[in-house]
């Protein structure tokens, strides 16, 4: 009996998470969680490497509300402020979001941002740019 639930459990979660998601999911018009899948960090040298989570400063999950227009840490925060959507457009099938942080005060460590979210699929790719480095982070989203 146990493992008739167990399967039959199992087929749900499976069909659930083939239900396609509408594009609509992906055009701005909900909020957004997304998780961060990998980081590559590539210096003027011409090195490039891949990064952890913790390396980069980056949480695993991020919340993006786009009515305040704002990306924050999604779950325990460590106290760090909302990155704040400067600018927002649809091209191209793409969500693409932009915005700057100045980092640490005193250290010139400030970047600028985009983000460009798949309207289809919800795949998103985050690139950062600073002084001598730059940061590539492919993610992926899902509606709340």
């Amino acid at each position: 009996m146990i493992n008739m639930k167990m399967s039959i459990l199992a087929l749900a979660i499976v069909c659930a998470a083939a239900i396609p998601v509408s594009a609509g999911d992906f055009d701005g018009s909900k909020p957004l969680l997304c998780s961060v899948i990998s980081i590559t960090e590539c210096t003027p040298d011409g090195g490039c490497g891949g990064m952890t989570l913790q390396n980069a400063g980056l949480p695993q999950f991020l919340r993006v509300d786009f009515q305040a227009r704002s990306v924050t840490a999604a779950g325990p925060g460590d106290g760090t402020p909302p990155s704040a959507i400067e600018r927002m457009e649809r091209v191209d099938g793409k969500l693409i979001l932009q915005g700057a942080e100045d980092g640490f005060e005193g250290v010139r460590d400030g970047v600028g941002w985009t983000t460009a979210i798949s309207e289809e699929t919800g795949r998103a790719i985050l690139t950062a740019s600073g002084e001598e480095v730059a940061f590539v982070v492919f993610g992926a989203c899902m509606p709340l």
